[in-house]
């Protein structure tokens, strides 16, 4: 069986496979040119969907594709076929997620920030944090990582909420409303935690005047995907006070252009997309088990519905 790799990290995704699956013949290279040439030969791709997305037009047709990244923007361009199985990486992200909103969360609570002005300033300050037990987080994509951020958010105390593609019941959630609830379940919580994918129906969705329904005293975070934030209307939602702050990791453009408004935006913080980095063993070991269920004809764990779009 032939595997074509097409990834930043090649060569250790080569090895670790090499390692994990010794009966696969592991096809790779940095070389732009050399990748196209072996593409043509193998049926199965492990790669992240922008170099995937570029072999495709080139004209290669393989029966399965899977993702190194959660989201798979890139493969879902229009002219690009889709008549292959594709699958996104799910399982490995929940974990680090989860602990970089943690993160900011604690940070916020205990206004780190605001301590480290103060010390530079060289005033003492002994301000105490309220603390995270009784907060209200509203977690936008309850997925496989929106479910894990939940589950980790539960000991500290956190109540927890939702919004899906539609209600329904979902433990550790108090409840999951769909996404038309967004802005009522805004403005009654003190955390939005925004982890939904780059679909039509998530572009622009974070627009004034859904920052007008906000809690003022709420955090936004953005983890999922920057095409979800009208920038302007954040950047202006912050200095009318219709939220007290905003944890930025994903963007419209990466890296942020220098003269883009939130390099100075006031209340808000850049992350620099460094939220939920892939693991290449964990996924190496999710690529190994998809790959015996493909061989079998069975389901495969992240396959994509390219109707919706993930």
């Amino acid at each position: 069986m032939r595997v074509l790799i097409a990834e930043q990290d090649y060569a250790l995704y080569a090895t670790l496979l090499g390692e994990a699956a010794p009966d696969l013949d592991i096809m790779t290279s940095g070389d732009s040119a050399v990748l196209s040439q072996l593409a043509s030969d193998c049926p199965v791709w492990l790669g992240q969907p922008d170099l995937l997305a570029t072999l495709l037009r080139q004209g290669h047709q393989p029966q399965w594709l899977q993702s190194t990244w959660a989201g798979i923007t890139p493969l879902l361009a229009e002219g690009l076929q889709r008549d292959y199985r594709l699958t996104r990486a799910v399982g490995i992200f929940g974990q680090v997620m989860a602990e970089y909103v943690l993160t900011y969360m604690l940070g916020h609570e205990r206004e780190v920030l605001a301590r480290l002005v103060s010390q530079v300033e060289r005033k003492w300050d002994n301000r105490t944090g309220p603390g995270l037990a009784g907060r209200r987080a509203l977690i936008v994509g309850t997925g496989d990582i929106g479910q894990c951020v939940a589950e980790f958010l539960q000991p500290f105390g956190v109540k927890v909420y939702g919004i899906a593609s539609e209600a329904r019941e979902q433990a550790p959630f108090i409840e999951v409303a769909g996404l038309d609830e967004l802005g009522r379940l805004a403005g009654e919580v003190d955390y939005v935690i925004n982890l939904l994918p780059d679909t039509p129906a998530t572009h622009d969705l974070y627009d004034a005047a859904l920052f007008a329904r906000f809690n003022p005293d709420a955090l936004f975070i953005n983890a999922g995907r920057g095409v979800a934030v009208v920038d302007g209307a954040l950047v202006e939602a912050l200095k009318l006070g219709h939220l007290a702050g905003a944890v930025i990791d994903v963007c419209r453009q990466e890296p942020l252009p220098q003269q883009h408004p939130f390099w100075t935006a006031w209340g808000l913080l850049l992350t620099g997309h460094s939220s939920a980095p892939t693991s290449p063993t964990a996924m190496v070991q999710l690529f190994v088990e998809n790959l015996q269920a493909w061989r079998q004809g069975s389901a495969l764990r992240g396959e994509v519905d390219f109707s919706r779009g993930y």
